[in-house]
Formats: structure tokens, C-alpha cells, sequence
């Protein structure tokens, strides 16, 4: 239902929209909010592909140690 009420804003309801936070904030203000939100997408995508890298990281370990097992036996 919140949807719905963003999909009723034209390029204009935009256009005054950020024109009120240019006001409220400046312009140098959201260039700084930009580049930090930018930051924090990076990386939080790099902390996801470790994330992802980790298990495979880890079965190679335990296959790794299997065989040293085996080799000793």
C-alpha cells in the first residue's frame, strides 16, 4: 500500500522535492551524504563476497585436512 503513493510522483513532485533538501541541507551537504552512502554500499558488497568466499574457503580446509588424516593412517 506504501507504494502506491510513490507511484502517483511525476518529474516534477521529484524536482521540488529535491529542490526543498538542497535548501534544507546544501549542496555540498549532499555531496558528502552521497559519497558516504556510496562507501557503505561498497562495503557492505565486499563484506558480502567474503561472506560467500568463506564456506568455500573452509571446505577446502577440512578437505585439506582429510587428506593429511589419510596420509598418516
Amino acid at each position: 500500500m506504501p507504494f502506491l503513493v510513490f507511484q502517483s510522483l511525476g518529474p516534477l513532485e521529484l524536482a521540488i522535492i529535491f529542490a526543498i533538501v538542497v535548501v534544507l541541507f546544501g549542496a555540498s551537504k549532499i555531496g558528502d551524504i552521497g559519497g558516504s552512502i556510496g562507501r557503505g554500499i561498497r562495503e557492505f558488497r565486499r563484506e558480502i563476497k567474503e561472506g560467500e568466499q568463506e564456506p568455500e574457503e573452509e571446505e577446502k580446509e577440512k578437505a585439506a585436512a582429510e587428506t593429511s588424516e589419510e596420509k598418516k593412517v
